[in-house]
């Protein structure tokens, strides 16, 4: 008889700090959000540490009270790793291991490993590789030195597994060599979108986990796979979508998140090609989310990096489904406050801010989604018949 084997949750803490610029309620926010991405890479959250201060401690981040109170804790309580919520310095790295004793990890490294674990194809594989070895770099001096790393688990996987006595030199020539790696094969994705034709490009956009691979299988009636996790998918997927009888080309891309890595934006620019060479952006959105605004500014940021801020966008709130049941929560506790968090009434708000370019739909009931279709029409139909005017009578106007 076979024994069933078990995945075990790595035991963590997380670490954030409560600043003039960051209050406590954005710092339980991004906590939130840190402890999904834990989960999504494989730790248990057993206790969150945060402390208010100016600014994080050049040497340690957390003042030397809260050090020790959090080094007592990983003691008794046999805690695996610590992770922190902002981007480490090295040196502010190398001095939290040495007075943990434990596994530190950053935001930064911990979005990182979860792009290891889930790129797929060799594309993304190289693109997460070169990010993690221009994370590692700066880091190599005493990287987790007291850790027997071939052992794997969070932060552990990718180039990360390799000897640590790997130096610099060697290093930067395995930069030099995905860097080359990536730009042939970013000749030969080239050569692919110019064979594509005259189809208008589509591309979904968003945050990541707000729908926008559920959103594709409603539209184009494709199986892409969606999971309700942060970056479900790393790979970019192309399927050719007929609405009407208008054919165009509908992209989704990697999803965005807040403080993404540079090394990532650096990384996957090529992948994001497909964004910047887009005539048609749909910016999806989790309207049921409490801090969706600031995950719109977030996306707004990354396309404002790879300068694709002023393309026709359209806006789509999506999981309107659990909008309603959250506000049915709400409900039961703030009887006064539910009527100002009434969709109907934030519909009518949004609808004006992005001046009747905002759709709200449910992509997994796909409710709505005809409204979303016809606008979609529209749209491309409004940027075909620009470059080909000979085709108006092919494709109608509609109401």
């Amino acid at each position: 008889m076979i024994e069933k084997t078990s995945f075990v949750l790595e035991k963590t803490v997380l670490v954030g700090i409560i600043t003039k610029n960051q209050s406590k309620n954005v710092l339980d926010e991004y906590l939130d959000e840190l402890s999904f991405l834990t989960l999504t890479a494989g730790g248990d959250v057993i206790k969150r540490f945060t402390q208010k201060m100016d600014s994080p401690d050049p040497k340690l981040f957390l003042g030397k009270g809260k050090m020790e109170e959090l080094n007592s804790y990983i003691k008794s309580n046999d805690i695996n790793s610590v992770i922190f919520d902002d981007e480490l310095s090295p040196a502010q790295q190398l001095n939290i291991e040495k007075f943990l004793k434990c596994k530190i990890i950053d935001r930064t490294g911990l979005i990182l490993d979860i792009f290891a674990q889930r790129a797929k194809t060799s594309y993304a594989k190289n693109q997460v590789e070169l990010a993690q070895y221009q994370y590692i770099l700066p880091r190599l001096k005493g990287l987790w030195t007291h850790l027997e790393r071939q052992k794997g688990g969070i932060g552990m996987r990718g180039p990360g597994e390799t000897e640590i006595e790997t130096d610099r030199r060697i290093v930067r020539n395995k930069i030099n060599l995905l860097k080359n790696k990536l730009v042939s094969i970013d000749k030969q994705m080239s050569t692919q979108r110019g064979n594509r034709g005259s189809l208008v490009r589509v591309s979904l956009v968003g945050y990541t986990n707000v729908g926008k691979s559920t959103l594709m299988n409603s539209l184009s009636k494709a199986n892409v796979f969606a999971e309700d996790k942060l970056f479900a998918t790393l790979d970019t997927t192309v399927r050719k979508v007929v609405v009407e009888n208008m054919p165009f080309l509908l992209t989704d891309t990697v999803g965005f998140i807040r403080k993404l890595p540079t090394q990532l934006i650096d990384s996957f620019k090529s992948t994001l090609t497909e964004i910047t060479e887009a005539d048609l952006l749909i910016h999806v959105i989790d309207i049921s989310h409490p801090n969706y605004q600031e995950h719109i500014n977030s996306v707004n940021f990354i396309l404002s990096e790879i300068e694709s801020t002023q393309k026709p966008t359209l806006m789509v709130f999506n999981k309107t489904d659990k909008y309603y049941n959250e506000m049915e929560e709400i409900k039961d506790v703030f009887d006064i406050e539910y009527e100002d968090k009434s969709l109907e009434k934030l519909k009518s708000v949004l609808i004006k801010e992005y001046e009747n370019k905002a759709y709200f739909i449910s992509a997994l009931n796909k409710s709505d989604i005809n409204n979303l279709k016809k606008e979609l029409y529209k749209k491309v139909r409004e940027i075909h018949i620009t470059r080909f005017p000979y085709n108006a009578f092919l494709y109608p106007d509609i109401n």
